[in-house]
């Protein structure tokens, strides 16, 4: 299969590099100067898209996603498909998916989760939004380049179940942190604190799997410098994006807008920028009540 690959960031390269190591054809694009092991670099997203059986592309946000899907739709040929695995707005993904339909490709909204770890090791999952038949051309990819893809619904159910998902996860990484934060000035040991709460109610994935006490439960970023594996900036993405997507459907998201709130100070404020979103537990570790 020929396949385009645009966006080979941090993200995108090791997609890229499993899907040309499993024997595909991958013709890479990115507006930086990048070098990826198996993929032929082109000179722009057209010439990359030009042909191709399937384009995925990996950007940072609707705007660019909505500049790409215009200068790479034209070129492709009926039939393929344009899989999308940025993190952007549901309107986006749609209005992207449908410009793709005008002209017979089968377009894919399939954000991922897993990390810069998860790309590299080909275990990422996929939330797919998008036709059967375009799921199912996408699917064997996605075999590549994940451990795990399910079909959400039509297009924009990708995007959809990502920004609950990482909301979710922003809300519970900052309870998780303000506990730690918390028994530290009640005098509790972390790792017994640790041990309770990994096998209680409290049990969470930031706390069992990726838990912001150094030294506590398995190794995370909190073992390194708090080093970012998903940085701050990136949760408080998507946390905007949730609220976004909150206020045009008018849905009620107290803690979702609170975490938002919090990620924004950290990031904007308080030297979270280039920090890993667990880097919370410090920041609450030196505040007192207000």
């Amino acid at each position: 299969m020929k396949i385009g690959f645009i966006g080979l960031g941090n993200m995108g390269a090791p997609m890229a590099a499993n899907l040309a190591k499993a024997g595909h054809l991958v013709v890479g694009f990115d507006m930086a100067s990048v070098s990826v092991e198996g993929v032929v670099m082109a000179g722009s997203s057209a010439e990359a898209a030009s042909d191709a059986d399937v384009v995925i592309t990996m950007l940072p946000n609707g705007e660019i996603l909505r500049a790409v899907a215009d200068d790479i739709i034209p070129v492709m040929q009926a039939g393929a498909g344009f899989v999308d695995c940025s993190t952007v707005d549901v309107e986006s993904a749609r209005a992207v998916a449908n410009q793709a339909q005008t002209v017979g490709l089968l377009p894919v909204d399939a954000p991922v989760s897993g990390g810069i770890g998860g790309a590299a090791a080909g275990t990422l999952t996929f939330m797919a939004g998008g036709s059967v038949a375009a799921f199912a051309q996408a699917a064997p990819l996605f075999d590549i380049m994940g451990q795990k893809a399910v079909h959400c619904g039509e297009s924009g159910a990708g995007q959809a179940a990502k920004i609950c998902n990482n909301m979710i996860l922003g809300v519970t990484m900052i309870a998780t942190c303000e506990a730690f934060a918390l028994a530290d000035k009640l005098g509790l040991d972390r790792q017994k604190m640790f041990d309770v709460v990994s096998t209680s109610s409290g049990y969470s994935w930031t706390m069992n799997a990726y838990c912001p006490a150094p030294g506590v439960g398995p190794q995370s970023p909190s073992d390194n410098a708090y080093k970012p594996g998903f940085a701050a900036e990136l949760m408080l993405k998507d946390l905007r994006l949730s609220q976004q997507a909150a206020e045009s459907v008018d849905a009620d998201t107290p803690m979702g807008y609170i975490a938002t709130n919090l990620y924004e100070q950290f990031v904007e404020n308080e030297n979270g920028m280039g920090m890993d979103f667990s880097a919370m537990l410090p920041r609450f570790e030196k505040r007192n009540r207000s």
